[in-house]
């Protein structure tokens, strides 16, 4: 899992039937500083998130699968929470 901010959305007219029910989000993944600062990539948004929300990312799908209840979704990262609040201890741990 990895905590993201929600930079924009991603619209589809056509996607795979257990999509349909999901925004497809543009999230840009949070890092300390001397971090690797990862790609921004799509997540599914199960958590009724929004632009500019900060946001608990799944990437794992197995368990995006076992969220959508369905064996054959083409899902890799589910946004599975918004977070209110996130503080870092002062030695970045």
């Amino acid at each position: 899992m990895l905590i993201a901010k929600v930079v924009g959305t991603v619209v589809s007219t056509i996607k795979h039937p257990s999509l349909h029910r999901h925004k497809l989000l543009l999230v840009q993944p949070l890092h300390l500083p001397g971090q690797e600062d990862l790609a921004d990539f799509i997540a599914l948004d199960v958590a009724h998130a929004g632009i500019g929300d900060t946001v608990l990312v799944n990437q794992e799908g197995g368990g995006g699968r076992i969220v959508l209840q369905d064996e054959e979704a083409p899902v890799i990262s589910l946004i599975v929470g918004v977070l209110d609040s996130v503080q870092v201890d002062g030695d970045g741990r």
